[in-house]
């Protein structure tokens, strides 16, 4: 009966190791996306859309380190639990923690980045139309000048 509970323990801790190693592909497809339509990005508006997208990946990969956090924390507590088994799922947890940390940070910059191009976009753009504004004025005024010699 012992080693069936210990069966069935490492069994449902192995299901578990797997669905949290599955998470991490589509994480990597979406990251794929974003950085095709960061390099296709020219207006304020696809800035800002990207800027939002990468804050909310970041957000995404926040949450995911808080569950790895709470499983590691619970491997540590009830590795008793695990056997020889716990000391590597210690390690891939910690190692899924990191890699969640850097992508969060990674996706914060990206954000970052973003959100100074729009900014900047969205100051050409304002000055954009004084600029028109002026050259028009000047267009109407040499028209003025050439008629009325």
């Amino acid at each position: 009966m012992k080693t069936k509970l210990g069966k069935l323990v490492s069994v449902l801790s192995m299901i578990g190791l797997l669905a949290s190693c599955a998470q991490m592909a589509p994480m990597e497809a979406q990251d794929a996306s974003l950085r095709k339509a960061a390099e296709t990005a020219t207006t304020y508006a696809d800035h800002e859309k990207l800027a939002k997208q990468y804050e909310s990946s970041a957000k995404e990969s926040l949450v995911k380190m808080e569950e790895q956090k709470k499983l590691l924390q619970h491997y540590e507590e009830k590795s008793y639990l695990y056997g020889r088994q716990a000391q590597d799922f210690k390690s891939h947890t910690e190692a899924l923690l990191h890699k969640y940390q850097q992508t969060a940070e990674e996706n914060i910059k990206q954000a970052s980045y973003h959100h100074k191009m729009a900014s900047e976009l969205g100051k050409a753009n304002y000055a954009t139309p004084a600029n028109n504004r002026e050259q028009k004025a000047r267009i109407g005024a040499d028209a003025q000048k050439g008629s009325s010699l």
